[in-house]
């Protein structure tokens, strides 16, 4: 009889706490959606030609927003993150290094080999450099043109 009292009571308190939970959720969804409606309502509406233009940095933009954009830009930033993150993780490890002794120095230098590494093979490929040399297609006259 106690056991079964003191299940129930638990049942019911861990009720109550799931209660208060899914009230709190409610009362979010139902604030979100309050301030969404009302500033919906106090909000003025005076479109303009301008205002559905695409906004391009304060530049006025030219062309249409369908343009393909280079790849470099990405490939340029995501170089950058990685790397960046690389040396973040280079802060630590050189407070700390003196700690670990000899094996803490050899874990860093592994590390900063594997980032020379990484750095050598993207300045190999030449994705460090902004504009990639375009290869010249041989004209139709030098293919057909005997070698003399």
């Amino acid at each position: 009889m106690d056991v079964l009292f003191c299940s129930q009571h638990f049942l019911n308190l861990m009720l109550t706490e799931f209660g208060k939970i899914l009230i709190f959720i409610m009362l979010a969804i139902v604030f979100v959606v309050a301030v969404l409606i009302i500033s919906k309502l106090l909000s003025p509406n005076r479109p303009t030609r301008e205002k559905y233009l695409t906004y391009e940095c304060g530049e006025n933009p030219q062309g249409s927003p369908w343009v393909k954009f280079n790849i470099r830009f990405y490939v340029v930033a995501l170089i950058f993150l990685i790397f960046d993150v690389e040396v973040v993780l280079l802060f630590p490890w050189a407070l700390t290094y003196k700690e670990y002794g000899v094996y803490g120095f050899l874990v860093g230098l592994i590390f900063l080999l594997v980032l020379g590494l990484g750095m050598a093979y993207e300045w190999r490929k030449g994705d460090l450099e902004w504009a990639r040399p375009h290869p010249k297609p041989r004209k139709l006259d030098e293919i057909l043109k005997p070698k003399s």
